[in-house]
């Protein structure tokens, strides 16, 4: 569950826990407040449902990418990495190039990020990229593959501004009753802009009040099935 959030409150907290989650993932708890980064019910379980398989696959698999060409896409919510390393896994697997570009104003630390166990479920030759994905600088693009360009910023959704286009949108913040800023119609109207014409955006969110603000912006919304303890999640589309 990712709720009782509040962006002061995250300020001053400084003790974050490592937590299992019912698919052997892990996830990180913020303990005072009840907050968990991923889904207790599974971590890799929700990333791979909600972002892969209803995002990026989807949009693989119902467009016509060139094999020059570029898949653009943006996350709001870097966080722990893993919808980021699972997106690469993907890019090697179905040979296709991506240009991944990241926001999170709030970074792990590195003690944090060593003790994640990703690698056990990642194949092993892109581990490394696990890793170097949090080390490697803010506000620059690195060229983490020849098929994966990274380029992370440490800013919030509000303040995120791009000129680059982008295909797919992984929209991972915190629950609406923790962070409702983040999804208003001025921030969906943002995202709406920073998309291509027949670009998507996926959430595991489904709430009524934010299905309301992604149509005020201009989307077209669908509801699907969610993953376990989720019962629907959202892909919204720029048509």
């Amino acid at each position: 569950m990712r709720y009782k959030y509040t962006t002061i409150a995250y300020n001053v907290i400084t003790e974050k826990r490592i937590q299992l989650t019912e698919d052997s993932s892990h996830t990180v708890a913020i303990p005072s407040i009840n907050v968990t980064y991923h889904s207790r019910h599974g971590a890799v379980q929700e990333s791979t449902h909600v972002y892969i398989e209803a995002g990026l696959l989807y949009f693989i698999n119902h467009n016509n990418i060139a094999v020059d060409e570029a898949i653009h896409l943006l996350e709001i919510g870097f966080g722990t990495g893993l919808n980021a390393v699972l997106s690469l896994q993907q890019a090697l697997k179905y040979n296709k190039k991506i240009t991944y570009q990241t926001t999170e104003p709030f970074p792990l630390s590195s003690p944090e990020i060593l003790k994640l166990n990703y690698k056990k479920f990642i194949h092993s030759a892109i581990a490394e990229y696990f890793y170097a994905m949090h080390t490697c600088n803010w506000n620059e693009p690195v060229a983490l593959h020849s098929l994966f360009s990274f380029y992370k910023t440490k800013t919030t959704a509000e303040q995120f501004r791009s000129t680059q286009p982008f295909h797919i949108i992984y929209f991972d913040a915190f629950d609406p009753l923790a962070q409702p800023l983040l999804w208003t119609e001025a921030i969906f109207k943002n995202m709406f802009t920073l998309l291509h014409n027949k670009g998507i955006l996926v959430t595991y969110c489904s709430k009524g009040s934010v299905q309301r603000a992604m149509k005020a912006a201009g989307f077209s919304i669908e509801k699907l099935k969610g993953p376990p303890g989720k019962r629907e999640i959202l892909r919204a589309r720029k048509l």
